[in-house]
């Protein structure tokens, strides 16, 4: 059986949601971006793949477009259709970015220049992999130079299954961010279920959820303790696997054999079986009635 069946060749178990109550309304706004990620390839007229140019926080991987990283996957227990598979592989040698030399490459997408949007809700159902030192996350940022466009991190997940992260980043409070949570799940539950990871934000506020059970608010006057307020601008939507650097080693303390990486992850992404599956992305925007 080839690693990728045997990433999803898993026996079916009853299907675990949060014991919290269904929204009491609909999501302000028009349905104005619903990818539900049943064709048979990323649809590029809605989403760009990120090339291996792109590097930040010491990550340790370099970004491929390449269906080994980047693809859409049928048959997967718990999606509704096809789902989007980002996939961290070890590739030791073929990283071009000399200063770099990764040895995993990875997938990143976004929406830049083809689809944004400023005040609404967007969500995501995604399911997540158990592997510590992975930095798998969903997003939205401002274009223009980083932090002053804002941007807000609706999930971002280190390898400690039992918990996801949220945050903001703008001038002022960028990087070690005050406007920092996290969620843990209830006993039983855990990132490798399928999850609803959401944000919903105006003028005034921004709300993180998950499986629509408040999380976290950070209101404007939150912000502008620190800096100016950057979230009334369009945003564009990411989603992207990332591998150790910056934020896991925060977390793990791990040196070797890689920044934030464990040797047990480095071997489950060998074997091919680590990747962030998502089932949709949907974004309502208040902006348009």
């Amino acid at each position: 059986m080839n690693s990728t069946r045997t990433l999803f060749a898993l026996a079916a178990t009853a299907a675990l949601t949060l014991a919290f109550p269904a929204r009491a309304e609909d999501p302000p706004g028009k349905l104005v971006f619903a990818e539900e990620f049943d064709g048979q390839a990323l649809d590029r007229t809605r989403w760009n793949v990120v090339g291996p140019d792109f590097w930040v926080n010491n990550e340790q991987q370099a970004y491929v477009d390449d269906p080994a990283t980047v693809s859409i996957v049928q048959g997967v227990s718990g999606a509704k259709g096809g789902a989007l598979m980002l996939r961290p592989l070890y590739k030791p040698g073929i990283d071009p970015k000399g200063d770099r030399k990764a040895d995993f490459v990875s997938g990143r997408i976004d929406t830049q220049g083809k689809f944004e949007f400023s005040h609404g809700r967007a969500e995501a159902r995604i399911r997540m992999p158990d592997a510590e030192g992975v930095w798998p996350a969903f997003w939205l940022l401002g274009n223009g130079k980083w932090p002053d466009s804002g941007e807000i991190d609706i999930m971002e997940y280190v390898g400690e299954k039992d918990w996801t992260g949220v945050a903001l980043h703008g001038p002022g409070y960028s990087g070690e961010t005050p406007l920092v949570n996290k969620f843990y799940f209830p006993e039983g539950l855990d990132v490798t279920d399928w999850h609803t990871y959401s944000v919903e934000w105006d003028e005034q506020a921004i709300l993180f959820e998950v499986d629509d059970h408040l999380v976290y608010r950070v209101t404007r006057p939150m912000v502008e303790h620190y800096g100016k307020w950057r979230f009334d601008n369009p945003k564009y939507v990411i989603l992207n696997f990332a591998l150790g650097g910056a934020y896991p080693f925060k977390i793990n303390g791990v040196e070797k054999p890689y920044n934030g990486l464990p040797a047990a992850t480095v071997e489950k992404i060998k074997g091919g079986n680590v990747a962030m599956l998502v089932d949709w992305v949907r974004v309502w925007s208040a902006d348009e009635k």
